[in-house]
């Protein structure tokens, strides 16, 4: 590599990358930064589905890259990777542009993982990006136009019936948001909104089961069944075959098949292609392929690298694939960074998990805060909105005067006045230091009030 180049590559905008790069800029980092992404757009993910129902505009979940990074002094190119050289340390594109680096930041997430199932690839709808969102909206869109012009009952029913694959928290998220929403839709066209009918098909006998979101799963399956339309949970249903207008299932050692024009996959990631095709032995990836990394987030082999997120692994420890810890891990990545520059000692990433959000239809959502409290409905949807809400990545909140605010007027004045005790407080400052999550502990508060006044 030219001695003479001193700049930091970073590879995917998502919450690691990003957060990297905004960072470094805060912390008036020395040297170039250039972030590298294929999409015009950041994708905050765990709205994506506020975005697809309408609850939130695209600038709040899918701002461009541009306006993120405006002012930072980050270089951001809208391009798609072609190779990485970690010898030569060297980035090649799609349009034939090169980068050298002097550190690289591997942020490039997950792909949908399909598992080799028979059609899942090319008729079920996967739910990652913008792109997928407005996809799946036009194409049921269409099918509830076809269903309200058509006479034949059994045709309708198939348009009408939606089919999630996966029980973990993405299936459980869209199968609520699906049943809130479509019957909304429908109606407004004229139809009959108990047509609706929403599938979660799960692999396993319990939904949630493994995730981080497992101990929220009974509040889960309560609020499943109080949407719009309740939710058909299919369990010990391994999908089998999908096809344009049908899946096939297996299920008591019985093949099964579920008429339907929609299919949407939740049920599973892979390993991003260029992760896999690094130059990395077995030994030093995990079991999914992810790369394992020191305490540090550092390659074991090629210490200039670090890699966070969803491809990275920390050695004998398991962190879930969350955004939360995503973005920490964006911000010890430029701390890192910030100390190599300076010649100052690395300091291992710390990585607190808060709890969990779980979005359960519209206006509707669970929270386990710290293992120690759980919101459900209107509270919990409302902790879950400010709590993300909080940490977009747009320079529009003063999170130091906010959290004073919250500390003074919300912790000391008023918790113990409605004997909500500490573990309210730690709810609320789950909801994180901005104004939304004034906002939020100002609505918790009015609703305690009104329940007092009831009683």
């Amino acid at each position: 590599m030219n001695s003479q180049v001193y700049q930091t590559v970073i590879i995917g905008g998502g919450f690691t990358g990003l957060f990297t790069a905004l960072h470094l800029a805060k912390e008036h980092y020395p040297r170039s930064v250039i972030l590298i992404d294929k999409n015009e757009r950041f994708c905050f993910k765990p709205l994506l589905y506020e975005y697809f129902s309408g609850e939130m505009d695209a600038f709040q979940v899918v701002p461009r890259f541009s306006e993120l990074l405006k002012g930072s002094g980050v270089i951001f190119v809208q391009d798609a990777v072609e190779s990485i050289d970690l010898h030569q340390q060297q980035v090649k594109l799609a349009s034939g542009n090169s980068y050298n680096y002097s550190n690289l930041v591997l942020a490039l997430g997950s792909v949908t993982g399909y598992h080799h199932l028979e059609g899942a690839k090319e008729y079920a709808f996967p739910f990652w990006t913008e792109a997928d969102a407005i996809a799946l909206e036009r194409h049921l869109g269409d099918c509830l136009q076809k269903a309200i012009q058509t006479e034949d009952p059994e045709q309708r029913r198939q348009l009408l019936t939606v089919v999630v694959v996966g029980g973990g928290a993405s299936g459980v998220e869209m199968a609520a948001t699906l049943a809130d929403l479509l019957p909304h839709w429908y109606s407004a066209l004229g139809g009959k909104s108990d047509e609706i009918r929403v599938v979660l098909l799960n692999h396993g006998q319990e939904i949630l089961n493994g995730d981080i979101n497992d101990p929220l799963r009974p509040i889960a399956e309560t609020e499943l069944q109080k949407r719009t339309i309740p939710i058909e949970i299919l369990t010990g249903a391994e999908a089998t075959t999908i096809h344009a207008n049908a899946i096939e299932y297996k299920r008591n050692q019985q093949i099964e098949t579920l008429p339907t024009y929609t299919a949407i996959w939740t049920a599973g990631t892979s390993i991003h292609p260029l992760i896999k095709d690094l130059p990395i032995s077995q030994e030093h990836r995990d079991r999914g392929d992810r790369l394992l990394v020191t305490p540090t987030m550092q390659l074991l082999d090629f210490p200039e690298v670090f890699a966070g997120g969803d491809c990275a692994a920390l050695e004998n420890k398991s962190l879930p694939p969350t955004a939360q810890v995503a973005y920490q891990q964006g911000a010890n990545i430029a701390r890192n960074l910030h100390a190599i520059a300076f010649g100052e000692d690395l300091k291992p990433a710390k990585v607190n998990i808060r709890g969990t959000l779980l979005k359960l239809g519209l206006n509707d959502a669970a929270a386990n805060l710290f293992n120690v409290l759980e919101v459900a409905g209107e509270s919990g949807h409302l902790i879950r909105q400010g709590t993300y809400l909080t940490l977009l990545p747009t320079p529009i909140h003063d999170f130091k005067a906010a959290s004073e605010w919250l500390d003074e007027e919300i912790f000391h004045h008023h918790l113990d006045a409605h004997g909500v005790g500490k573990k309210v407080v730690q709810a609320v400052e789950v909801v994180g230091a901005g104004v939304m999550g004034v906002l939020v502990a100002r609505k918790l508060l009015k609703m305690l009030g009104n329940e007092e006044k009831k009683q």
